[in-house]
């Protein structure tokens, strides 16, 4: 069945073609177009067009078919082009007449429209609150390890003094900001299209405030043209939003990858957590983290499809559209899971301590030598010049221990008020 069958023989090879693999992509939208619907239905009912009988009839329905899609065996059938014509075919094969009146008033346009605003909403939800689990752990870490020093580089070459405290606070408060990204991206997506049709409204006397109302947006869209154009700029908005999100998680997957290994030797993590070589029975791989980089790596090259995709569009529907579904839905799959798997195994990082009297660590304290001599009255350049002038000749002597008391420093790191920023962050999308 398809929507727009108007009894014309379509091409087996266009069809194939145009369909694509819509069927698979959209068993992730199928709750979501079943909710849609039943706000559509209930307005319908309002209006007219539906009678109390035909309402009562299809509501129950409508429950069964949504059970049936949160199975995890749930399939689109070959003889349905999506998910929206399995669901009226679902509905006429058991109502006969009055499951061929749910499409009235809409077009299968909004109706793919608001089922993955619903699902931007709900998965954002979902992405927001497991990222703010990862910071909890990731402050947990910078509370527990905050007195144990490490090198700090830039580089790569050893700079200064810094803490397991500051580098695992750094990447939590960094996840703030993504939070508030989070925060606008749903913004964006809680706007209800239902109503703007195929892009420019209808004749029924719809009640877009009812159906807004039914399905928990916080606004609508209220020009149907804007509606339909909001298609490309969502998803544009959305890839920005797990780009910045999985550009922190790959930075930090590399550091652990790099920490890990035998020439820096800062972490490492229980033999059930990294794999081995074939060849080599020695190793002990950071496979999770690798991987983690590059599914990261790749969630950023979205934004850059979804601009290329819909850079130049027109106002209008075009078919163009349906390819941003797939990798969009991918990506927010993905970084689901990356979060989660990044959250249960950098919970069991084993911390290292490091000798800071090794040789490679002799220049780690230059700088606090340096503020040593201005706080005896040299001026900054003149005691830059002679430590330097110790470095050079070899003569330079570390004295470790100077504590540093500044806010957000190593040894009065802010996590009270890191916390406290991202407390208001996630209070504001009910993330207790």
């Amino acid at each position: 069945m398809k929507l727009w069958d108007k009894g014309a023989n379509i091409d087996d090879k266009i069809i194939r073609f145009t369909v694509g693999n819509d069927r698979e992509i959209d068993t992730h939208i199928a709750k979501y177009d079943v909710q849609a619907s039943r706000a559509h239905v209930k307005m319908l009912n309002k209006i007219g067009i539906l009678t109390d009988q035909e309402l009562k009839d299809l509501l129950p329905q409508l429950d069964i078919l949504e059970a049936h899609t949160q199975n995890p065996d749930f399939f689109i059938e070959p003889e349905y082009e999506d998910i929206h014509s399995k669901l009226e075919a679902e509905l006429t094969l058991i109502l006969g007449e009055t499951g061929k009146k749910v499409h009235t008033a809409r077009s299968r346009n909004d109706q793919v429209l608001v089922a993955l605003q619903l699902y931007y909403k709900e998965q954002l939800q979902q992405i927001k609150a497991r990222t703010v689990s990862l910071f909890e752990t990731l402050m947990h870490l910078g509370e527990k390890h905050k007195d144990q020093l490490l090198p700090g580089y830039t580089h790569l070459q050893v700079a200064m003094p810094s803490s397991f405290g500051l580098w695992f606070s750094a990447y939590a408060e960094l996840l703030i900001d993504d939070t508030i990204l989070i925060n606008a991206t749903q913004d964006i997506v809680d706007q209800n299209p239902l109503g703007s049709a195929a892009g420019y409204g209808s004749s029924f006397p719809i009640d877009r405030e009812m159906t807004t109302k039914e399905l928990g947006f916080a606004t609508m869209k209220y020009n149907v043209v804007a509606a339909q154009m909001a298609r490309g700029k969502s998803e544009r908005t959305l890839a920005s939003t797990l780009g910045s999100l999985a550009n922190t998680l790959s930075r930090f997957a590399m550091d652990v990858c790099l920490y890990m290994s035998q020439n820096f030797g800062f972490v490492s993590f229980p033999e059930q957590l990294t794999t081995g070589s074939s060849i080599m029975p020695h190793k002990k791989n950071p496979d999770v983290f690798e991987l983690i980089r590059g599914k990261c790596n790749k969630i950023q090259a979205l934004s850059t499809e979804m601009i290329l995709i819909t850079n130049n569009l027109p106002s209008g529907y075009h078919r163009d559209y349906q390819l941003l579904k797939e990798n969009t839905i991918n990506a927010v799959e993905s970084m689901k899971d990356i979060l989660e798997i990044f959250d249960y195994a950098i919970s069991q990082v084993q911390v290292k301590e490091i000798d800071l009297n090794d040789e490679k660590y002799k220049y780690l304290f230059t700088v606090d030598s340096i503020n040593d001599l201005v706080v005896e009255g040299k001026s900054f350049r003149e005691a830059y010049q002679e430590i330097g002038g110790q470095v050079q000749a070899g003569t330079y002597k570390p004295e470790p221990g100077k504590k540093h008391t500044h806010l957000g420093s190593i040894h009065n790191p802010g996590f009270d008020e890191i916390r406290a920023k991202m407390r208001k962050v996630s209070t504001a999308l009910n993330i207790k």
